[in-house]
Parts: structure tokens; C-alpha cells; sequence
């Protein structure tokens, strides 16, 4: 088989649900590495398994609400290692935590955190992991049972585990997260986290005092109802992965099924949102 491959460098609006679709939908064709730039994604398949025709059922390319131009090229012999390496730079949350790869140095922050996100998205970079994580610092959370829905590459369950919670739960309806998330529990030593592959119907009959949904609004009011009754007495939930203008949606569904708004934090025109019950 030939070391070519065909990569394909997409330019995505808006970015973060965007690059989200698309990565789904050519997982699902012979690309088999992708990679995050400042505008959208790269994507990556070997020249064999291609032909101009493998981008003609991809759906979210004909979708009008989104913006997605491309430019494709062939490159001999990609090393994936060096790709990610380029494209991932460790972050630092309030000076206490530090989320890495393993060729990143150690720091002293409070909470290290290794990743090594493949082909799953979530590395922190973007705003609303982020403000989850500046949530949970802030939080004690010994103890307390936790769901992380969506959880992508499984850093804000490593993060509540390393707080003291207990059990934690991490739901991902990608194939990539759920296998990527298992691999980034073991790497940090969790001993109480689960991982399980679907959506909000593995949540029957369960119950959580902290819930952490980084997920998007359509998502999110869909299965808001879900959240709300597995979320104990006095519970804790936090949201994210929408805009300052989605906040009146969320917020009349949050109210209108009992949730009283605690805080909020903005970066850019992202937005998270804490709730109690």
C-alpha cells in the first residue's frame, strides 16, 4: 500500500460544533487521523482509499448553518506523531491546572493532567473546556457522585477525580472519545472513573450530585430533562459548549424544571453556566 495520503485542510464556521460534525461524519469514511487548527481541521486518508467523489454524501458540507471551505493535497509519508505534536501546546487553567501531552515537561501545578487526545476532540484548548475546568476548581468535591456527558477526551472526569469524586461516570457518543477517554484514565492513574459509548438514554435510573455537560445547545435542551431527573436533591450541574446569545434558551429550560442559576463565565463569546438543584 503507498505511504501517500490525501490531506484535506477545512476551514470551519462556527469552529467548535462544526469541526465536532465533520470529524464524525468522515470518521465514518477511510480518514483515519485529523488534526485542530486555529480555523477548523485537518483531515487526513491514504491516497488508495481515496477518490474525488469521498466527500459527496458528507452531509454537513450542504448544511446551511454552517461555512466550511477546503483545499486538499497530497502528502508523502505523514508522520502522525509530528502532526499532533505541531498542533498541541500544553495549557495552564488559574495557575492550577496544567493539562499536557506525555513529551510535555511536568510542571508544579496543583492538578497534571496528561492527555494524548488522537483523533478525539477536546484537548482544553478551547473555551468552554476551559471555563469547565475554572467551575470545577472551584468546587470541593469530595465525594461527590459525577457525570461527565460528553466527555471527549475525559479530562473533566480525570479533573473531578483528582478533586476527591466519586464515582464518576464519562458518556461519549463518539466511538474515538469513549475508546480515547478509557486511554487518558488509565495514563492519569484514575481508579474511579467509567466510561460507556452512547447519549442520554444510559442515564435511566441513575443519580449524580455533580454533572457536567460540555456538550451544544440543541444537545443540551434535548435531553435537558434527562440531566434534571438524575441530578440529586441539591445538586450541582454545569454547562457549556454555546454562545452568550443561546444563554435565554438554556436558562428558561433550566428554570422551568425547578434549576436556580448560580454563575456564569464568558471567554469570547462562549459561555458556562452553573446551576443547582
Amino acid at each position: 500500500m503507498s505511504n501517500s495520503y490525501i490531506g484535506y485542510h477545512f476551514t470551519i464556521e462556527p469552529k467548535e460544533l462544526g469541526s465536532e460534525i465533520l470529524i464524525a461524519e468522515l470518521g465514518e469514511k477511510a480518514f483515519e487521523s485529523f488534526t485542530e487548527t486555529e480555523t477548523g481541521i485537518d483531515a487526513f486518508v491514504q491516497k488508495d482509499l481515496w477518490d474525488e467523489t469521498i466527500l459527496d454524501d458528507v452531509y454537513i458540507l450542504q448544511s446551511e448553518e454552517f461555512k466550511i471551505d477546503y483545499t486538499f493535497e497530497e502528502i508523502e509519508q505523514v508522520n502522525w506523531n509530528e502532526e499532533w505534536e505541531k498542533n498541541f501546546e500544553p495549557i495552564e487553567v488559574d495557575g492550577k491546572c496544567h493539562v499536557r501531552a506525555p513529551f510535555h515537561p511536568k510542571t508544579d501545578a496543583e492538578f497534571d493532567i496528561v492527555i494524548e487526545p488522537k483523533m478525539s476532540f477536546g484537548t482544553g484548548h478551547h473555551e468552554t473546556t476551559h471555563m469547565m475546568i475554572q467551575h470545577l476548581l472551584e468546587m470541593d468535591m469530595k465525594g461527590l457522585k459525577t457525570l461527565d456527558m460528553g466527555c471527549g477526551t475525559a479530562i473533566l472526569a480525570i479533573l473531578a477525580e483528582m478533586k476527591g469524586a466519586q464515582p464518576i461516570d464519562a458518556i461519549d457518543i463518539d466511538n474515538w472519545c469513549y475508546l480515547n477517554s478509557i486511554e487518558n484514565a488509565e495514563r492519569n492513574h484514575c481508579q474511579h472513573i467509567s466510561v460507556y459509548e452512547g447519549d442520554a438514554a444510559l442515564l435511566k435510573d441513575k443519580k449524580y450530585d455533580l454533572i457536567i455537560a460540555n456538550i451544544n445547545r440543541n444537545i443540551l435542551l434535548n435531553d435537558m430533562q434527562s440531566y434534571v431527573d438524575c441530578l440529586n436533591p441539591g445538586g450541582t450541574i454545569l454547562f457549556s459548549g454555546f454562545y452568550e446569545e443561546d444563554i435565554p434558551f438554556i436558562d428558561d429550560s433550566c428554570t422551568e424544571k425547578g434549576l436556580t442559576f448560580v454563575k456564569k463565565f464568558q471567554r469570547n463569546n462562549w459561555v458556562s453556566l452553573k446551576y443547582v438543584n
